[in-house]
């Protein structure tokens, strides 16, 4: 008897299509290098918004597009991450936006893995920062391609070609630069483009709420009108030729090149180049490996995994949101999933697809998508979802916490309020609680890459909680996992306990600093001890 696989063959050559025009990317920078305002920069480019915003706009302007929670439009910085999905010239763009406070640097961590390639920001005058490093490492580790952007050159900043040099000595990433500028930062007139070799001038637009205006230069006009400035940049793209840094496609996709592009994202010189080069060079969804390493095809059945938890982005419906990345097959809104971690049906009636604040109902998504399930309560960050036979993806790892405090609620009446926002809190990845027998539930340890993070917990459990609560620091600053036959010599000792993380329940020793830490190794070496991980890198020791 002959099967007719018609159906299943035109199922899958819709998927590979789909999936081939899908990029998902994420923008890594230092704090204060512009990623919000070239996130909105790049959605005001491809026609996504009208007229673009600022974090720290004046007059009528408005918060960037994606930072939509109170905190961060009050302190101008970026403190959860955003999914904006961008149609764009035959191309489904989805761009994640992450945190721009490295107290923060957890979330984007988790956003790494949902995304198959990388823009790093750079600021034309600092360069490479300890942030932006972090980040790097965590994108070599998973050998996820990175596109370079200069940032601010219309402000005063240091040589293009010593920031090259600074790239490729200090990460051993090969620049390859697919347009120059023309001026040195602080006195930019334009951009030359390496591959056609045409000179672009800009001219600066009011605010740079529009997109700027660009002019094309033939060489002879833009001699006589630049000067010494395009004199200047000639002689700079001749060495970069004779060096031989040009783009080079297989290096760029295994993470050893990266194509570095210039511009200014506040006034919007140079974005639209960006976005030509995410969508022309960026790869599109690829097979990934399972907890069993076996690769899982795009055309597969539907896969997707939650890389991010978050509640009440809709002040009128408290609800909880899971953010999950498709990873193969085709979504229909209201398929019956299954959760991988519990083997229980997961129904997908109320799917979201999220601009900013915005919200939209979806009805199909496709490989390298991101979707927004509505009142995921069953879900948490790292889970897999399926369709058809069984797969689950490898966890996300949590971050090494490095600040640690007692949580209490302030009114002992809304102790329900209190639990229920901690979990949710919890669940959220917003912090690590961490538990014992002998602090009890009242009194919880939330442990956290940065201090900010415990802001964040009290204006949410106050805000949307209804619950207040009051936080005392420890004296911890390490932590390390262990085991159930070490844990009771490691909570005896000195400057050091053991708590239970609630989320997976492993157990963790804190320890008051690095050097009591090497003296408990010394003493007992037999103790199991491990390092925790960050994003797939182990954490500096």
């Amino acid at each position: 008897m002959s099967v007719d696989t018609t159906g299943a063959t035109r199922h899958e050559a819709e998927v590979s299509e789909e999936a081939r025009r899908r990029r998902t990317f994420a923008v890594i920078s230092h704090p204060d290098a512009g990623k919000s305002t070239l996130t909105e920069a790049l959605a005001l480019h491809s026609s996504a918004i009208t007229s673009a915003g600022a974090v720290h706009g004046k007059g009528d302007r408005r918060g960037v597009t994606s930072d939509w929670m109170d905190m961060e439009q009050d302190r101008g910085i970026s403190i959860t991450s955003a999914a904006l999905r961008i149609d764009y010239e035959g191309r489904v763009l989805n761009l994640l936006d992450t945190p721009g406070h490295a107290d923060f640097s957890e979330d984007t961590y988790r956003v790494l893995s949902a995304v198959d390639c990388a823009i790093m920001l750079l600021d034309s005058a600092k360069g490479l920062e300890p942030q932006t490093l972090k980040l790097f490492d965590v994108c070599r580790a998973r050998r996820m391609p990175v596109i370079t952007f200069v940032n601010k050159w219309d402000r005063p900043g240091r040589e293009p070609l010593e920031l090259l040099d600074e790239i490729e000595q200090r990460i051993g990433l090969r620049p390859t630069p697919l347009n120059w500028p023309v001026g040195i930062a602080g006195d930019f007139r334009g951009l030359v483009d390496r591959d056609s070799g045409v000179y672009t001038k800009l001219t600066r637009t009011p605010g740079g709420a529009t997109k700027a205006i660009e002019e094309a230069v033939d060489t002879d006009r833009a001699a006589e009108v630049e000067g010494e400035a395009w004199e200047r940049a000639r002689e700079e793209l001749e060495l970069l030729e004779a060096l031989g840094a040009d783009f080079d496609r297989e290096s760029f996709l295994t993470g050893k090149s990266s194509p570095v592009l210039f511009g200014a994202a506040l006034t919007n010189f140079g974005v639209g180049r960006l976005l030509e080069a995410v969508v022309g060079l960026a790869p599109a969804p690829a097979a990934k490996g399972d907890v069993n390493e076996r690769p899982r095809p795009v055309e597969a059945p539907f896969s997707g995994q939650v890389f991010k938890m978050q509640a009440n982005m809709d002040k009128n419906h408290r609800d909880r949101m899971a953010f999950v990345r498709v990873s193969s097959g085709r979504f229909d809104r209201g398929m019956v999933l299954t959760h991988a971690a519990t083997g229980r049906p997961f129904a997908t009636k109320y799917t979201q697809a999220v601009f900013g604040a915005d919200r939209s109902t979806i009805d199909t998504a496709f490989p390298g998508d991101v979707i927004a399930l509505v009142n995921a309560q069953a879900l948490k960050v790292g889970d897999t979802l399926y369709d058809g036979a069984k797969v689950e993806f490898p966890a996300i790892p949590s971050f090494a916490p490095e600040h640690f405090v007692v949580a209490r609620a302030k009114d002992a009446g809304k102790y329900k309020q209190f639990q229920k926002g901690i979990a949710q809190l919890d669940a959220e990845g917003v912090v690590q609680v961490l538990t014992s027998d002998v602090r009890g539930e009242q009194a919880p340890v939330l442990a956290a890459v940065g201090p900010l993070q415990f802001d964040v917990v009290k204006h949410r459990m106050e805000q949307e909680f209804r619950s207040p609560v009051e936080v005392s620091p420890l004296e911890y600053s390490v932590a390390r996992r262990t085991d159930e036959e070490s844990a009771p010599t490691l909570h005896a000792l000195s400057g050091a306990e053991v708590l239970r993380r609630r989320n997976d329940g492993e157990l963790l020793v804190l320890v008051h600093n690095k050097w009591r830490l090497r003296v408990i190794e010394r003493d007992h070496p037999s103790l199991f001890m491990e390092p925790l991980l960050a994003g797939g890198v182990v954490e500096d020791e």
